[in-house]
């Protein structure tokens, strides 16, 4: 009982601190405005990374080192193009994007017969009919999940593996419905991937409103689309995790991993995803040394690089880790977005989640819960190779994917007292697992 209220009281000084005296927004400001897109390999990505590099510097880290590993170097290349018209009359614009790691169609673009599918049970059925022709994917999100994660995760097969499904068949470039639920026309982009076996054709994300219309237009006309893009791959580049750590004094050995992404798309700032979490993560160092914490384990505050299209930050970081033996009890991540916390995607073993549901009275006040499965991209490799229990902060997803890998995605869409609020729980967290072990 003395403890809980120990915690409660240490818990409560690391939420004043932050509510009161965060530069997470300002930070965020800095990141978005003044460095901007960060895609892999480009200038923005070797921007952000000495301003991640100085910055931990400065808030107080015991070291901070720079950990290279090969990124990939996709180029979008110049300004994508869709258009879509019937027989003898005026082409319509659509609201488009590039597949992030597609290949281009250059100038002279490509241009054939539209076909809608809904699904890949849809196209297979229509297999006969799609050599030479721009197949039109038509999957929206399913509604009826509350958590939108959920739909994400059923719709973006369709961005991840579609071009590569058509042009099994023969198609000869895919259009597909924006992985959102938005109601904008605001086209998403995101990684695709092809399947070496088939044809690398071109492939383009449009609005949901421009899907809408083409999907009644074609149910009773003929319709010809062109695309036009420019993506093409350089050598991988050098990339690196920023890595700030703070040496625990009673158990150094045993590291505690808390972080967000630092690339983003190149059509966008990367607020949401995942300036917010670069920043959540920067700002619970500050806050900490702020109130003179001392931490009884080592933690690594990391700025992860290439989750967008690679995920070579995540993975180089677990090899280190499992070639140098390191001792991760846990790691924790907030790459969904700076909205109001709701709670922890946690994986796991039973022990160790039930011990963290024992925490919950503590984080009720500051709005979040545990919940079984998820963690994050960047440290899943790490719970992968190592074994290392994960945890996701779990923001309120209901805005999200409105923004998701879309030009859109900007430093005025997010909520200050939502971004600290988010950087409360996670220092909260990482307070607990520091002071208690798992």
């Amino acid at each position: 009982m003395v403890q809980a209220q120990n915690d409660s009281v240490m818990i409560r000084k690391i939420a004043t601190e932050i509510l009161n005296y965060s530069e997470a927004y300002q930070h965020l400001r800095v990141l978005t405005k003044e460095i901007g897109p960060r895609l892999a390999g480009s200038q923005g990505m070797v921007a952000s990374e000495k301003w991640g590099y100085q910055l931990l510097q400065k808030t107080g880290a015991d070291t901070v080192w720079m950990q290279e590993c090969l990124v990939p170097y996709w180029v979008r290349g110049g300004t994508d193009e869709a258009f879509v018209s019937a027989p003898g009359k005026a082409r319509k614009p659509m609201a488009a994007i590039a597949l992030g790691n597609s290949l281009g169609t250059g100038k002279k673009g490509v241009t054939a017969e539209l076909i809608e599918v809904k699904s890949f049970e849809d196209l297979e059925a229509k297999k006969e009919q799609v050599k030479g022709k721009i197949v039109f994917y038509n999957y929206p999100f399913r509604k009826e999940f509350i958590h939108t994660f959920r739909g994400y995760g059923d719709a973006v097969r369709y961005r991840a593996q579609g071009a590569s499904a058509a042009a099994r068949y023969g198609a000869v470039g895919v259009m597909i419905r924006s992985i959102s639920h938005g109601e904008n026309n605001v086209p998403h982009t995101g990684s695709m991937h092809y399947d070496e076996r088939y044809a690398k054709i071109p492939a383009v994300a449009i609005g949901v409103q421009d899907a809408d219309w083409l999907s009644l237009t074609l149910q009773n006309n003929t319709l010809n689309g062109t695309i036009r893009t420019y993506g093409y791959f350089k050598p991988d580049t050098a990339g690196h995790n920023v890595i700030a750590e703070w040496k625990g004094k009673d158990f150094p050995e045993e590291i505690i991993t808390v972080g967000g992404h630092l690339d983003s798309w190149d059509n966008c700032e990367g607020a949401h995803d995942d300036g917010a979490g670069c920043v959540q993560t920067i700002e619970m160092l500050r806050a900490f040394k702020a109130i003179g914490y001392q931490p009884r384990r080592t933690i690594r505050f990391v700025l992860f690089a290439n989750e967008e299209n690679g995920l070579r930050g995540g993975l180089k970081y677990a090899e280190l880790a499992k070639q140098l033996n390191e001792k991760h009890i846990f790691a924790l991540e907030s790459d969904a977005g700076g909205f109001t916390p709701r709670g922890f995607n946690v994986s796991a073993s039973p022990e160790v989640f039930a011990k963290l549901k024992t925490w919950e009275p503590l984080l009720f006040p500051y709005g979040t819960s545990f919940f079984a499965g998820g963690g994050g991209a960047d440290i899943g490799p790490l719970h992968r190779e190592l074994g290392t229990p994960m945890a996701g902060l779990d923001p309120d997803s209901q805005r999200y994917f409105d923004y998701h890998h879309a030009a859109n995605d900007v430093f005025e869409a997010v909520n200050k007292r939502e971004l600290d609020l988010g950087a409360v729980n996670m220092a909260a967290l990482i307070f607990l697992v520091d002071r208690h072990g798992l």
